[in-house]
């Protein structure tokens, strides 16, 4: 049996958890390490690949938690290296090759444009075209044809997501999606979530309380239903920095902080 959790904690990485500019985490390292001595959880909420997520959860010490990976399409399990649902990979790339042109996915990119694009190291673009339940690329083409595009996309049975940096095929499944199966799984008393980006703003309203960090290098947010009364909320502050201290709040605002973790 699945014991009770007092704070259940969805977080987005790329803009988020991790700095944009590169991919580092440690600004963060005080709120995770109170947010575990106060017995909460954390989930890894992003459209990286399970190859991505599972070295940096262990990194952060989340190994005994899930994530959620490539948007939502996707679930990898605690402790797990690989996600255990079976890919849909080749049949989702197979439905992307018959849509209207001007989309140009990892996978018909070589590592080191994917590097490029990112700013990920050649070393680590491997991963993140390592690829089970979904496409994130660029498109090419124009505002107009993006529309078509979108369309022919829906009636192939697809879902197209923008994020902060691309747009994002899969089969369906999201991240808001995820986090209600988590939070009635894990018991929660409360879920919190935080992310900067369009492919987000479902997660965060679909938690009890939620922070839009901010980004100064991705695509606004526009007022969320849920702010005007304070149940969404800004930071001032960007990315890990910003992040951290939205969950310090939030902790002692909780009062499941002692006062020293709010210290560095």
């Amino acid at each position: 049996m699945t014991l009770a959790v007092p704070l259940l904690v969805f977080s987005d990485l790329d803009g988020t958890l991790l700095r944009h500019e590169d991919y580092c985490w440690e600004p963060g390292r005080s709120a995770l390490s109170a947010l575990k001595e106060a017995g909460a959880g954390v989930i890894l909420a992003t459209s990286k690949t399970a190859a991505e997520v599972a070295p940096l959860r262990r990194s952060m010490g989340l190994g005994r938690w899930p994530a959620i990976v490539e948007n939502g399409a996707g679930l990898l399990g605690a402790g797990e290296e690989t996600a255990s649902q079976s890919s849909r990979y080749p049949d989702l790339l197979d439905r992307i090759a018959v849509l209207p042109p001007g989309f140009r996915g990892f996978g018909a990119m070589s590592d080191h444009e994917v590097a490029d694009l990112t700013g990920l190291t050649l070393g680590s673009a491997p991963n993140a075209r390592t690829r089970d339940f979904s496409e994130p690329g660029v498109w090419q083409g124009t505002e107009a044809d993006l529309g078509r595009f979108l369309k022919a996309a829906q009636s192939a049975g697809l879902q197209a997501q923008r994020g902060g940096r691309f747009l994002t095929l899969s089969f369906g499944g999201n991240k808001a999606d995820r986090l209600r199966d988590l939070a009635r799984l894990y018991s929660a008393g409360l879920t919190a979530a935080l992310g900067d980006a369009p492919n987000d703003a479902a997660m965060l309203q679909a938690a009890d309380v939620g922070f839009i960090v901010s980004n100064p290098h991705g695509p606004d947010l526009p007022p969320l239903p849920g702010e005007a009364e304070g149940r969404i909320r800004r930071t001032e502050l960007a990315g890990p920095a910003g992040w951290n201290a939205a969950v310090l709040g939030l902790l002692q605002d909780l009062n499941l902080i002692k006062e020293e973790a709010s210290d560095g």
